[in-house]
């Protein structure tokens, strides 16, 4: 792979010219070791994170960690591909930490991830899983699927089940098979599907989606209905917010269609129900 002739790996014998200092023995490691170790933590031997996590989110505990977090994120297919709609508020309990948070990560040209949970989680693994994808062009000399993408963010985090991660994700893109959107949570579960919305606000937004949505809606008509139920869930979730990012994958990629901060959608339908 001229990747890796680039970088100074050696595939045929399992050694490279680039000291990477693997182990006690400091020995050059192949390709695929540095690919395996990109996508993996490595645990002192020895020590169970879950287990040790377990005495502080354990209810009989006297000292507990309570992850608190919300948002809203949606996505959903229709005839002109999927869309895309989130918030863009970062809280940590009752504090709102950041209203300027980008929870649609641009994976490649074709695929997006949106973020819900923990966002420190959420934007390194799927920054991992974009490092995957392009690794797995390179060798192959062909694009993902989003099938494939999907399940391995999946396969990933499964490993790290019961270690603390908080993930709730859609992967979002395009590929032969047309549109695309798979819900990937931290436990390792991966569902296909046609409307996924995931948060605190997310029982809002679906309020709104089952009343809106069909297959045949114009491209017009599904970018403001992934508007109005992000501003509606951010309306009556309290851990949701700031602006309404708005993505439109279509055949030849996504393309980020707006950004509208909620105070302008309020105000806005105020007068449509006047």
């Amino acid at each position: 792979m001229a990747l890796a002739d680039v970088c100074g790996f050696d595939m045929r014998n399992g050694n490279s010219r680039l000291k990477l200092g693997f182990g006690e023995e400091n020995y050059d490691p192949s390709l695929n070791d540095v690919l395996l170790a990109s996508e993996s933590f490595t645990v002192p031997r020895g020590v169970d994170i879950a287990q040790n996590l377990a005495r502080f989110t354990d209810e009989k505990s006297n000292v507990k960690i309570h992850f608190d977090h919300g948002t809203t994120t949606l996505a959903f297919k229709f005839k002109g591909g999927v869309i895309v709609a989130v918030d863009s508020r970062a809280t940590a309990g009752p504090y709102i930490a950041s209203q300027t948070v980008k929870k649609v990560i641009e994976i490649n040209p074709y695929l997006l991830g949106t973020m819900a949970g923990g966002a420190a989680d959420c934007s390194f693994w799927e920054r991992v899983l974009a490092q995957q994808c392009r690794v797995y062009e390179l060798r192959n000399k062909n694009r993902i699927s989003v099938a494939a993408a999907s399940k391995l963010l999946a396969n990933i985090v499964y490993d790290y089940k019961g270690m603390g991660l908080s993930m709730g994700t859609m992967i979002v893109g395009w590929d032969k098979k047309g549109p695309g959107l798979y819900y990937v949570d931290s436990d390792g579960e991966r569902l296909p599907g046609n409307v996924f919305s995931v948060g605190s606000g997310s029982v809002y937004a679906y309020g709104v989606l089952d009343s809106g949505y069909k297959w045949d809606l114009s491209v017009e008509e599904a970018c403001e209905l992934g508007r109005r139920a992000i501003f509606h869930a951010t309306y009556r979730d309290a851990y949701s917010g700031g602006v309404v990012n708005l993505y439109h994958m279509r055949e030849t990629g996504w393309v980020k269609v707006s950004q509208t901060d909620t105070a302008e959608l309020y105000y806005k339908y105020r007068a449509e129900k006047k």
